[in-house]
């Protein structure tokens, strides 16, 4: 998306990339924190985050122990479910709700959810209380 950095655009907004050392926390305006979650999406690492009691992740398929302890005990637990099916770059269902229960957040979303998952009410009746799957204009309170 190369109009995205260049000025020429008309209408479109430019950005600016900083790079992050994805192994220590960084603030925003020095006052939000936010601590980088290093997460295995197939064979590439990539990184999730953790901002305040939130933590968001997408295309995950592995995430270290040492990467859990920065997210255990958040309200709110973002996370990549694809599938019914083990995939080999995203987490499938139960592979996600492992994850869950490890993390205990007090609520978990699942997005990054493939057609072939199923029916969202059916899917959505097999889940703990405190999990969700996520869906199109979703807003989230905590």
């Amino acid at each position: 998306m190369p109009y995205c950095f260049e000025n020429h655009y008309l209408g479109a907004p430019k950005l600016q990339l900083n790079d992050i050392d994805a192994t220590q926390p960084f603030y925003i305006d020095d006052s939000v924190k936010i601590v980088p979650i290093r997460v295995m999406h197939g064979k590439l690492p990539i990184v999730g985050f953790r901002i305040g009691a939130l933590v968001y992740i997408t295309d995950a398929s592995y995430i270290d122990d040492k990467e859990i302890e920065k997210i255990k005990g958040v309200d709110v637990f973002i996370i990549n479910a694809l599938q019914m099916i083990p995939h080999p770059t995203h987490l499938s269902l139960s592979e996600a709700l492992a994850l869950v229960e490890k993390v205990g957040a007090k609520q978990s979303y699942f997005i990054h959810i493939a057609h072939t998952m199923g029916l969202h009410e059916d899917i959505q009746k097999m889940l703990p209380p405190n999990v969700m799957l996520a869906y199109d204009g979703l807003e989230v309170e905590f």
